[in-house]
């Protein structure tokens, strides 16, 4: 099956201030774009262009005769999930159940949001910061590159990008500002409870 670029949850200025349309047109529109045609490119007749995108990562995760597959179909799941952990008017405390699970597993909001953003600016080069849910337990992870938690059998729940062309065009070099805002702003907590129930 084709692996197909998902529509944005979104209106590409939906994020404003946050993050702009000029930064969705070159991040969604070229980068995410990209890597859905490399992927749909390796796969083309093969045994694996009838495969789904999670298994063609669970497939490729540890082959490293597939590593640009991996990468560019991580990138593409990663991608997709990066769009759904945010949305307009986004972020603030969390609500329902993952808002109770934070205080649990994390001691408190602050808690978790000041090791979310520690995450995301510990992440040397490019890469993820994640919350996932591992053994019953949320706790925050990091993945460089195209890594994701799927390929490691763990839940992720919600994510920043932190790769440079997530944020440069708003914030040059700023990526705690980058991710403050997001954290701040933008975390999609509907799609958390989502996460943590499916």
């Amino acid at each position: 099956m084709a692996i197909i670029l998902p529509s944005l949850p979104f209106e590409k200025n939906a994020l404003e201030p946050y993050i702009s349309s000029l930064t969705l047109e070159y991040h969604y529109g070229k980068h995410h774009n990209t890597y859905v045609v490399n992927t749909n490119n390796l796969i083309k007749e093969t045994e694996l262009d009838t495969l789904s995108l999670e298994e063609i990562i669970l497939l490729t995760a540890n082959d490293s005769t597939k590593t640009s597959l991996f990468n560019n179909a991580a990138q593409v799941w990663n991608h997709t999930f990066y769009w759904n952990s945010l949305k307009p008017n986004g972020g603030g405390l969390p609500t329902g159940e993952i808002a109770k699970k934070i205080d649990t597993d994390f001691g408190s909001y602050d808690n978790f949001a000041k090791e979310l953003k520690e995450s995301a600016l510990g992440q040397f080069g490019s890469g993820w910061a994640w919350l996932v849910l591992k053994n019953g337990k949320l706790s925050i992870s990091k993945t460089s590159n195209a890594d994701t938690p799927i390929a490691h059998g763990v839940k992720p729940i919600l994510c920043i990008d932190v790769w440079e062309h997530a944020y440069y065009l708003d914030y040059k070099n700023a990526r705690a500002d980058y991710a403050d805002a997001v954290i701040k702003n933008l975390l999609n907590w509907e799609f958390a409870n989502r996460n943590l129930e499916g």
